[in-house]
């Protein structure tokens, strides 16, 4: 029997409730989420047409006057006034089920991930909202998930699910959003997940950064969030320089290292390259899939590239039957983190996804998606996105065992990302 993880909501002060509408009387009515994406499209031009999208962002380029030169320019922002609260009314509209339904009558979570997606955005562009522009000159776009932390293990598709979300740290041309995923049982909305996006800004033609406004906390809670927006840009510049692509392994992770090296040796030969699998394990080499996509035009963003919210929902779909395959059983979403993206994907390039299982201990399965584009005139590749997912098992499954450095490195790797999980739930 699977426990079920906890979450730590953290709550803002109730005079956030700011909405996006407003009902007449009554309740406030809460836009959805094809009212954020219309939103989003309005802030800045975007056409629902691709010719005419073309047209729209070159017309962009004339918004370059409107950008500060310093961000001493710009008025500074409290947290509320970014604060944002949308409705995905999977229980008062059932014709909106379908998109969102999996096999196994849940919400499928890759659906969930586009929408964190643009509501970070949005928040992001309510933040920097300046009255007297009807058009942002700003790009905003995700550059990190820092993280995802679910405290269920099912989503329903039948009941209604409340995002809410504000910025909660800024620095001179990022900002970190914070949001929350809660979900109508009984009257009453229950945590879902925690979720901690870094957004960046950019000028409109989207090639170098732009200033944003400034966040002033107004309590000490607010001071509190502010400062763990700071200690967590810290942890991802000590995470990325102690980064196994730049650094020697430590010397307890080199013994790690060794020991499975040498509980896969054939004792019956005195030879280093004569291995053996040992009693419940995998190869990591069997335990990989992968897939291609075309990025068609309806897949695009309001820049006219590719959509990441997309990216990352094709990533853990692949992520998810990588987990299901090796583990023989349903694997639920824990957590995702560490999402960087690197490049942009452009519309009409081929994108291929590679998924890895990288270390498992117990039932838990941590998975490694990589995704990179193919040019075909040039057949060269380029990586695009690092994925990092950490699933649960029914039952407990087979450890992962790696054969060459390499793959020892992708171990070592999933073992930091699976600790660093464990450590923050």
């Amino acid at each position: 029997m699977l426990t079920e993880l906890l979450c730590t909501m953290r709550k803002l002060p109730s005079v956030l409730a700011r909405k996006l509408t407003s009902g007449t009387s009554g309740s406030p009515v809460l836009p959805d989420m094809s009212e954020v994406r219309s939103r989003l499209r309005d802030i800045v031009g975007a056409s629902t047409n691709w010719r005419d999208h073309v047209q729209a962002m070159q017309e962009r380029k004339a918004l370059h006057t409107l950008l500060a030169k310093r961000q001493e320019d710009l008025p500074p922002r409290r947290m509320k006034d970014s604060y944002l609260e949308v409705i995905l009314p999977l229980g008062s509209q059932p014709e909106i089920r379908e998109k969102y339904l999996n096999v196994h009558n849940s919400v499928r979570f890759g659906r969930i991930l586009e929408d964190l997606d643009s509501l970070g955005v949005l928040i992001c562009y309510t933040h920097t909202k300046q009255e007297t522009q009807p058009r942002s000159p700003l790009s905003i776009v995700t550059a990190l998930v820092d993280k995802i932390n679910l405290c269920k293990k099912i989503i329903y598709p039948d009941c209604d699910i409340k995002f809410t979300g504000n910025v909660s740290w800024v620095g001179r041309t990022s900002m970190e959003v914070k949001m929350h995923m809660l979900q109508l049982h009984g009257g009453d909305y229950s945590p879902v997940l925690d979720a901690t996006f870094v957004m960046v800004a950019r000028d409109p033609e989207n090639k170098r950064p732009a200033f944003v406004n400034p966040l002033i906390p107004e309590s000490p809670e607010e001071e509190e969030i502010f400062k763990q927006g700071e200690l967590n840009k810290l942890k991802r510049i000590d995470f990325s320089t102690a980064s196994l692509l730049k650094m020697a392994p430590t010397a307890e992770e080199r013994n790690i290292v060794h020991d499975i090296f040498l509980n896969t040796l054939d004792t019956r030969t005195v030879s280093f390259r004569s291995r053996k699998l040992p009693p419940n394990s995998v190869w990591m080499e069997d335990a990989k899939l992968k897939g291609l996509q075309i990025c068609h035009p309806q897949e695009r963003n309001i820049f006219n590239r590719i959509f990441g919210g997309f990216l990352m929902r094709k990533a853990f779909e692949l992520g998810w039957a990588t987990a299901c395959s090796y583990g023989s059983s349903r694997p639920f979403i824990v957590s995702v983190d560490d999402i960087m993206f690197q490049r942009p994907v452009e519309v009409g390039s081929l994108l291929l996804l590679s998924a890895q299982v990288c270390y498992t201990e117990k039932n838990y399965i941590q998975v490694r998606v990589h995704s990179e584009v193919y040019d075909a005139d040039t057949r060269e590749h380029q990586t695009t996105n690092i994925f990092h997912f950490t699933f649960i098992s029914e039952n407990e499954v087979p450890r992962v065992i790696p054969k060459t450095y390499g793959e020892s490195m992708l171990y070592l790797d999933g073992k930091r990302h699976f600790a660093a999980i464990m450590k923050d739930i």
